[in-house]
């Protein structure tokens, strides 16, 4: 049976496996629900994307890990070990980075309303770059760096005015977005002014995001081109050269059959050939190019375990499979009617399937993992199911709704697995109550 992902397999045995395991085993090793991550296939992403950013863009270019996407501190050593960068947009991001030892130089901090106690925050940690989104934080940063008797490094956060075709929800790149300012309307250029002409900051160049879960042809390629230009625009006027130029993440994984392959070295190839020519055109240093993959790295790296608790067929209507997670540890589709790929653990060749909608355990009616999906006829109580790509957006968006425990985080490596985050217990939710 042909899968969405190469780390998932079902055997002649109709047994599941996941990066080469049996989910049952791991299921009931450690209980349900239960995150998993495939260490290798995390590795082998961020080895992709660095080394195709060294081939086509030379010494200079950087991969980040959004660390949004996913976080917690065994993926923080990880990005050490893979010499990746980071960004972070919280003061708990920058705590739980800082706490795994990651060299938090190489970190940058994004976010549209840092706050003062988050500027303080992450200059005491020694984050290496702030990516400012509006001109009261630059002058925030400005005043901090002052009275450290220090000079902070920066990037702006520009819009380039980008319709990348996604989700409006995770679209950010479109003049009107919440984040940074825009190209077009003059604002760009005004907080570019302002902070050349401020003591305490280093401006290092410039940041845009497009959106995320992005297929369309040519988004990075447009958004590369508007961002060179404005650069261009800058130095002519200015005299100033920008040394970094960031183009996000965003790039889409396969969530169901219907998505489409992406080949991440040949569409990074067509990015660097874009960036050469238009750099060329304008007579402007080609400056150290970045990305920020987050979904890229961490997705298909993740999958997640569930125990059906009930079978409730509504003759004429529909069936729903309950399960004992959901919209706590899978908020996805309630936010965004994302789509997944749902599998039992156990299923025979030529098993009876029936449609049916996996639904979560929380008193809500929009608690749904996936509707209109396929299951064996036959699945029942304590049968375990798996939904595919959950390692990004999954844990990190997890929430104790109905004081439910989020579930713990295990890393499949080498045919070993082992815990990175233990399971919450009740206790642990009364632990802030006074």
């Amino acid at each position: 049976m042909s899968m969405i992902c190469d780390n998932i397999s079902r055997g002649e045995d109709g047994l599941l496996r996941f990066a080469g395991q049996d989910i049952e085993e791991l299921a009931e090793r450690y209980a349900t629900p239960l995150y998993l991550m495939d260490e290798d296939r995390l590795r082998r992403n961020c080895r992709v994307y660095r080394r195709a950013f060294k081939k086509y863009f030379g010494d200079n270019a950087q991969a980040l890990y959004a660390s949004k996407a996913n976080s917690f501190k065994r993926i923080y050593e990880i990005m050490r070990e893979e010499e990746m960068g980071i960004d972070v947009v919280s003061s708990g991001e920058i705590y739980t980075a800082a706490a795994a030892g990651y060299p938090m130089e190489n970190a940058y901090f994004h976010g549209n309303n840092k706050t003062d106690a988050d500027i303080r925050f992450a200059m005491d940690k020694g984050v290496g770059c702030f990516v400012v989104d509006n001109q009261e934080e630059l002058k925030a940063i400005q005043r901090e760096a002052a009275k450290r008797g220090i000079t902070q490094k920066i990037m702006l956060r520009l819009t380039p005015g980008i319709d990348p075709h996604t989700y409006e929800a995770v679209s950010t790149g479109k003049v009107d977005s919440k984040f940074g300012v825009a190209i077009e309307t003059g604002q760009a250029e005004t907080l570019t002014a302002s902070a050349l002409g401020m003591k305490h900051i280093e401006l290092r160049g410039f940041h845009c995001h497009v959106g995320s879960q992005v297929f369309t042809e040519n988004v990075f390629e447009r958004a590369a081109v508007i961002m060179l230009r404005f650069i261009a625009h800058i130095k002519g006027k200015y005299g100033y050269q920008a040394q970094e130029l960031d183009l996000g993440g965003g790039y889409g994984v396969r969530y169901t059959d219907t998505d489409p392959y992406l080949n991440v070295e040949e569409k990074i190839a067509q990015v660097a050939q874009t960036v050469k020519e238009e750099c060329s055109l304008l007579g402007i240093k080609m400056p150290g190019i970045h990305m920020e993959p987050g979904r890229a790295i961490a997705a298909d790296a993740g999958m997640t375990l569930y125990t059906v608790g009930a079978v409730k067929h509504i003759p004429g209507y529909k069936t729903y499979v309950s399960i004992d997670g959901g919209m706590t540890d899978n908020p996805r589709y309630a936010l965004y009617r994302s789509q997944y790929t749902c599998l039992a653990a156990r299923q025979e060749k030529n098993a009876e399937m029936m449609p049916c909608s996996l639904v979560g355990r929380c008193c809500e009616s929009g608690d749904i993992i996936q509707e209109s999906i396929l299951l064996p006829a036959d699945i029942k109580r304590g049968d375990i199911v798996a939904v595919c790509t959950t390692g990004a957006y999954n844990y990190s968006m997890a929430s104790n709704y109905n004081r439910v425990p989020r579930p713990p985080v295990v890393m499949l490596r080498g045919g070993e697995s082992y815990a990175a985050v233990r399971r919450e217990s009740l206790e642990d939710i009364c632990l802030n109550d006074l």
